[in-house]
């Protein structure tokens, strides 16, 4: 019998599976996933050879955890069952937006409830997680909620009233670094490199500098004034950036997707 249900098969959902299966902390017989259509479920569950159970009691009926992944403005219209076949379990969310409080009207009876924030890198077992629960977790529990999480990527519980700043942060951050090396593609285009060329040479260089930084573990602004030299290349381009406000653009990003992160939480 599954142990983990996922009610929604999309992405993050897909990726959780995937990753629990290639760590090897589940088996395929330990999951099992439903969605709306059923599409979606029946793909993740014939790529992987988790099962596919369309009836929503029998999915719920001896999981113990319940990974809660179908979109956000679903939560509104979810099957009201879900109140009483969640009782007793734990319940794992990855809607964005969707607050504790809310989350307990749905899934009143449940064991504990878990909120989380992933992004898309998750995909690919390079995604960064904030977690938060409603009641301090059972040691069981906390394991489990770090084997999941674990199979993203990297995870970190912080306190919920930090997850309006972390959906921007965290959620939005991938948006934000594809625009930037979109950015340094077109750069390169008006300093007449070929596109392709141009998008190679950004996106490696910007993949290099990210991991240096991981791994040197230091202040970027160690980092940066290791590359810049008095009155050279890097030196030059920095003005350009100081004179239009990078920084301040980049925080009133950050700002400007908490306040929305904030405003789309309250239902």
């Amino acid at each position: 019998m599954a142990k983990i249900a996922f009610i929604g098969a999309g992405n993050l959902a897909s990726a959780i599976v995937r990753g629990l299966l290639a760590q090897k902390v589940g088996a395929p017989a330990d999951l099992a996933c439903l969605s709306k259509n059923g599409a979606t479920a029946q793909k993740l569950a014939a790529d992987t050879g988790i099962t596919f159970e369309p009836d929503l009691a029998k999915l719920l009926a001896h999981a113990d955890t319940v990974v809660v992944a179908f979109k956000p403005q679903s939560l509104a219209g979810a099957d009201p069952r879900l109140a009483e076949l969640t009782a007793g379990k734990l319940v794992l969310s990855v809607l964005a937006g969707k607050k504790l409080a809310r989350l307990a009207q749905a899934f009143p009876q449940a064991r504990n409830l878990v909120r989380t924030m992933p992004n898309t890198p998750a995909a690919i077992g390079a995604g960064m997680t904030c977690w938060c629960s409603l009641a301090p977790l059972a040691p069981a529990d906390r394991a489990t909620v770090e084997k999941l999480l674990g199979a993203l990527g990297q995870f970190l519980e912080l306190g919920e009233e930090h997850m309006d700043c972390v959906t921007t942060l965290v959620g939005s951050t991938p948006a934000f670094l594809f625009e930037f090396v979109a950015a340094l593609r077109d750069g390169g285009v008006a300093a007449g490199l070929p596109r392709a060329t141009a998008q190679k040479l950004a996106l490696e260089s910007v993949l290099g500098s990210a991991k240096l930084l991981a791994q040197t573990g230091g202040e970027p602004e160690e980092l940066r004034d290791k590359v810049v030299s008095p009155n050279g290349t890097t030196f030059a381009g920095l003005q350009v950036m100081a004179a239009r406000q990078f920084r301040e653009t980049i925080k009133e990003t950050i700002l400007a997707g908490t306040r929305r992160a904030g405003e789309l939480s309250r239902d």
